[in-house]
């Protein structure tokens, strides 16, 4: 079988994607988070919180939420239905850094928990803050020259 056939024959065999069903479970399940992300917003800013205090509280509720449900293993099941509606918000950063924390467990914190946390979540730290760096400088030099 040449690499031709083999891609024919692939494509026959292949599962076809519900795109438009995966695409409605991604908007509805993404947004009812930043729903429900909102309603605690506005749930700290009536207990007399000011709304940047309110919004960062609301960030490490989502976190620490998703961190428990991860650890249930009620999460895996939410995000396969939703798929990429729970990694835009903060609950996609969240879970990637427990799974990799629950899955090495067994070995130890040191070794499998604390080695292994963030193998998954560490580049998206590392150049997140890399390009925010680069951005900033571009920014600066922007400034001075322009302003």
């Amino acid at each position: 079988m040449n690499k031709k056939e083999y891609c024919e024959y692939v494509e026959k065999r292949a599962k076809k994607s519900p795109i438009v069903k995966n695409c409605a479970c991604a908007f509805v399940i993404g947004g009812l988070i930043c729903v429900i992300g909102e309603l605690l917003r506005e749930l700290y800013m009536s207990a007399g919180m000011e709304k940047t205090d309110a919004s960062t509280l609301v960030s490490v509720t989502l976190v620490f939420i998703t961190a428990v449900l991860t650890g249930i293993g009620i999460f895996d099941n939410i995000a396969k239905v939703a798929g990429a509606g729970t990694l835009v918000p903060i609950t996609g950063f969240a879970n990637a850094v427990a799974s990799p924390a629950i899955d090495t467990k067994s070995e130890g914190y040191i070794l499998g928990v604390g080695a292994k946390i963030f193998t998954i979540a560490g580049p998206v730290i590392l150049y997140g803050t890399l390009s925010g760096a680069i951005y900033g400088v571009i920014y600066y030099i922007c400034t001075l020259i322009w302003w």
